[in-house]
């Protein structure tokens, strides 16, 4: 039928080296396998078991079927695999070499499972690295693949190293746990707010800020207050965020360059919501002073990402009404493309952004012939995205498109864009 190994895995839904076993006859396909493998060779059921061989008899026809402790399958030398449930917690009499089943699906069999380690009862320095070490590996994946998997895992760290609070500490040591810990349930709270659960990210901002406050961390209280400000616009709550942003300006003076510029950022786009262009533009220019005269090397770990790519992207979107207004891409396009043009490979949650915002602006007041073009790049990089908000941004660039789908090019780029919405 022209499988390759990969391919017929990927057709039946088991792993590809399932398939070798199978060839080498190391293996029975299991019944709840076969219709799959039937459907996928082309042949009927009664073929494909004259090529297999008869299922057993007292073999289970379904997943379910493969209760606590019951024998699975086509393991050799009567091997039994003790199920989560079973009483036996030893591997005696286990055969390495026999077949595997957990069952219906691997996340039901790992349902059950829970470690209930004890937190130390003193924390020193070397506790804290490994909570900013967490942060670190997580918010790498949140901004490599979205929010998924950064935030379900998070919340697995989150809950652990808030037990490490609890522990005894010297003074700077408490307020560094603190700290950590804060900065922590921001990554959590942003990958949740990322693929749509605004509940379980206002949650975790709450708790982020509580610990600022607990640490005396002025930058990370400013930092959360800016995320949870960016919560409340995309909620349409735009009072209560500027009520954040402004309560995050509180103390500018304790805060670096860098803070500085991406707070000031935020409120220009809030401004510029409310109508308040003027004020908008000059806030935006402010916040470009406070950039130039940044110093990186000493931003603190939850500003790493706020390099000269992100506030080139965060401030287009503060002048994108104005753009909207004058009817020019003018500057919001110039900075959505610097950005472009600048994010690294760490990044390509927001280059993918950044692409579709330039290309729904040029669709709606540009050019869409180039709207077409960089919105092909944008489609391209989306589908390894698992983010909601990148879904709602292909929405825009597909309703912009709407008044030019005459155009062959921007009609075939709607679909393109409407399919990946559901795969992001």
């Amino acid at each position: 039928m022209g499988f390759t190994q990969e391919s017929l895995a990927a057709a039946v839904g088991v792993e590809f080296s399932t398939v070798g076993r199978w060839e080498r006859g190391a293996l029975t396909p299991q019944p709840w396998r076969r219709p799959r493998i039937a459907t996928a060779l082309d042949v009927s059921l009664d073929e494909l078991d004259a090529l297999l061989g008869p299922v057993s008899a007292d073999a289970p026809t379904s997943p379910s079927q493969l209760s606590t402790g019951q024998e699975v399958p086509g393991q050799s030398h009567g091997t039994s695999l003790a199920l989560p449930g079973s009483a036996s917690t030893g591997v005696a009499g286990y055969d390495p070499t026999a077949h595997v089943d957990v069952g219906a699906s691997p996340a039901e069999f790992l349902k059950p499972l829970t470690l209930d380690v004890q937190p130390p009862r003193r924390v020193g320095w070397a506790e804290v690295e490994q909570v900013r070490l967490m942060t670190r590996t997580l918010a790498a994946s949140e901004n490599l693949y979205g929010g998924g998997m950064a935030g379900e895992a998070g919340l697995a760290h989150l809950r652990w190293a808030s037990r490490l609070l609890s522990s005894q500490a010297g003074t700077s040591v408490e307020a560094g746990m603190f700290e950590a810990v804060g900065n922590l349930a921001g990554v959590v709270a942003f990958s949740a707010f990322d693929v749509g659960n605004q509940d379980a990210a206002a949650r975790c901002f709450r708790f982020g800020l509580w610990c600022a406050e607990q640490g005396g961390s002025w930058e990370l209280r400013a930092a959360t207050l800016a995320d949870m400000a960016r919560q409340a616009i995309y909620l349409g709550n735009l009072d209560d965020a500027l009520s954040l942003i402004e309560f995050a300006q509180v103390r500018a003076d304790r805060l670096t360059a860098t803070a500085r510029a991406m707070i000031g950022v935020v409120r220009a786009r809030l401004l510029a919501m409310l109508g308040r262009h003027d004020e908008a533009r000059a806030e935006v220019d402010r916040a470009d002073e406070h950039f130039v005269g940044r110093q990186a090397e000493t931003d603190p770990p939850w500003l790493i990402y706020y390099d000269e790519a992100e506030h080139a992207g965060s401030s287009a979107r503060a002048l994108t009404p104005l753009a909207m207004t004058d009817k020019r891409p003018g500057d919001a396009a110039g900075r959505l493309e610097t950005a472009i043009r600048l994010h690294s490979d760490a990044y390509p949650r927001s280059r993918a952004f950044s692409r579709t915002r330039l290309a729904t602006l040029n669709m709606t007041i540009g050019d869409p012939w180039e709207a077409v073009d960089i919105g092909r790049q944008a489609i391209a990089d989306a589908p390894m995205l698992h983010s909601r908000r990148m879904s709602e941004e292909l929405s825009k660039l597909v309703r912009a498109c709407e008044p030019h789908l005459s155009i062959p090019e921007v009609a075939e780029l709607s679909d393109f864009a409407t399919s990946a919405m559901t795969n992001v």
